[in-house]
């Protein structure tokens, strides 16, 4: 029968065997013939957390007078950017340039996931491509799901039929929303906010709630776009969230048959309103068939090298200088 090691000898026999597989990440006690270890698996995503303890518990087990081990894993809330995606009115495309803006940043280095918060008209999962995959949860918590593009997605979208209307009343909407953004976001260092239009109870309990770090409001140039875009800045002005800067969305037409360029909704309003407002001026997307199509089949043009990305690019370079400046 073999003795049991000293105490002192076997807890840095257990220190030694655990620091060899878990990278620094283990905090051992060893008391008499069982060890008990805290793993710190912040940044590390939910399927690595089974094989880590697995090779923790056995490299433990393996120590002479190691009888048991017990071991906890614990988390610190890693920093994120949390980024509103807002617009005072419907119809000028916010959906559409929040999916594209996603893509842009993580092609930057970022690690994004996207939260679809218009509630009552979700519409990342199109748009992203996974459509009829529902997000399942571990310990009450939302797990988001993988898309195509490298981000990850949370959206109402995804527990309803996309005929079916959800009608709920503003704190119900609300209290989904909170469900959503403290998601189980794995690594994820910037959170996209895809809000619903106007300035409602959505928008309200988010800021309350989470405050996001700042908010990119989207505009298309005709004057009536623009009443409701600065209504939408005044609201995070109000609340003491930074406005990064207006996109003017749908500015200008070219005639796939003949090239001529035509300005249906306008040309240079949210430049000149930004301007007005004393905010950034973050780029301008022209109105586009080939982008309406890309992102309705799930492939948004920011996921791709064609001319219709570049808009996108230039504009995620610009919240990026202001994410890495604060």
């Amino acid at each position: 029968m073999t003795a049991a090691a000293p105490p002192d000898n076997a807890a840095t026999a257990v220190e030694a065997a655990v620091a060899a597989v878990a990278a620094g990440r283990a905090t051992v006690r060893v008391d008499g013939d069982s060890a008990r270890i805290m793993i710190d698996v912040t940044g590390l995503a939910n399927d690595d957390h089974a094989p880590i303890e697995a090779r923790v518990r056995a490299a433990a087990l393996a120590v002479e007078g190691i009888a048991s081990v017990r071991i906890a894993m614990t988390a610190s809330r890693p920093a994120r950017t949390l980024i509103a995606v807002a617009s005072g009115k419907g119809g000028v495309g916010k959906s559409t340039v929040a999916a594209n803006l996603a893509i842009a940043l993580q092609r930057r280095g970022r690690r994004v996931g996207l939260v679809d918060a218009d509630i009552h008209g979700p519409s990342q999962p199109k748009l992203l491509g996974v459509e009829g995959t529902k997000p399942v949860a571990r310990d009450k918590v939302l797990q988001p799901v993988s898309t195509p593009h490298g981000i990850s997605l949370l959206s109402m979208g995804q527990f309803v039929a996309p005929d079916q209307a959800i009608a709920w009343r503003g704190l119900k909407a609300a209290g989904a929303l909170g469900q959503l953004v403290d998601a189980a976001w794995g690594d994820a260092d910037t959170l996209l906010l895809d809000l619903p239009p106007g300035t409602g109870d959505i928008q309200l309990t988010m800021i309350r709630s989470h405050r996001p770090a700042g908010a990119v409001i989207v505009s298309t140039p005709q004057d009536l776009a623009l009443i409701d875009a600065t209504r939408a800045i005044d609201l995070f002005v109000q609340a003491g969230v930074p406005v990064i800067g207006l996109i003017e969305n749908m500015a200008g037409y070219a005639c796939p048959a003949c090239g001529a360029v035509s300005d249906p909704f306008g040309r240079g309003g949210a430049e000149t309103a930004a301007a007005r407002l004393g905010i950034a001026f973050l780029g301008r997307i022209a109105l586009d068939i080939a982008i309406r199509t890309a992102s309705d089949d799930g492939q948004p043009p920011a996921a791709g090298n064609g001319p219709e990305a570049l808009a996108f690019h230039q504009i995620a370079d610009r919240v990026v200088d202001w994410i890495d400046a604060r």
